[in-house]
């Protein structure tokens, strides 16, 4: 597994990674396209064999004082590997804040044992934030400076 830039050329790649991913909640083909060609987005895949297995995007907010991590997914079969702790610390490390925020749904409890394992803990809880009702926890990490 590698970690590299994404790019516009993945959108097609992102399109289906999000669809496994979000059944309920994938973005539009709009979105997946401003978060792959946006200024200072920063936007990272991990591959295997060529193929995206993962995917993470951050958006610096430094005038908001955090960065924001807007999407991060890894494709069901090759969770439970690591790939999403090394595609969040990739993304961590070129942020440019030192706090970094993101969202996650509340059953979704994989994902929160790995940003609590990370250093992220709850902030906020935003209520019916998903197409389904559900509410999502807002999470929040303070980077270790040096």
């Amino acid at each position: 597994m590698e970690i590299v830039p994404a790019n516009i050329l993945d959108l097609n790649a992102l399109r289906h990674l999000e669809k496994l991913c979000f059944p309920q909640d994938a973005w539009p083909l709009i979105d997946l396209i401003a978060v792959l060609s946006f200024a200072g987005v920063v936007r990272l895949k991990a591959i295997e064999n060529g193929k995206m297995i993962g995917f993470v995007a951050g958006n610096p907010r430094p005038g908001e004082g955090f960065s924001w991590v807007a999407i991060i997914g890894i494709i069901p079969e090759f969770r439970g590997k690591g790939i999403g702790r090394a595609l969040l610390s990739a993304c961590e490390a070129e942020l440019p804040t030192q706090r970094v925020q993101l969202s996650v749904r509340a059953s979704n409890e994989e994902a929160i044992r790995m940003y609590k394992f990370a250093g992220y803990y709850t902030i906020d809880q935003w209520k019916s934030y998903y197409n389904d009702g559900e509410d999502a926890i807002v999470m929040e990490k303070v980077k270790q400076s040096g």
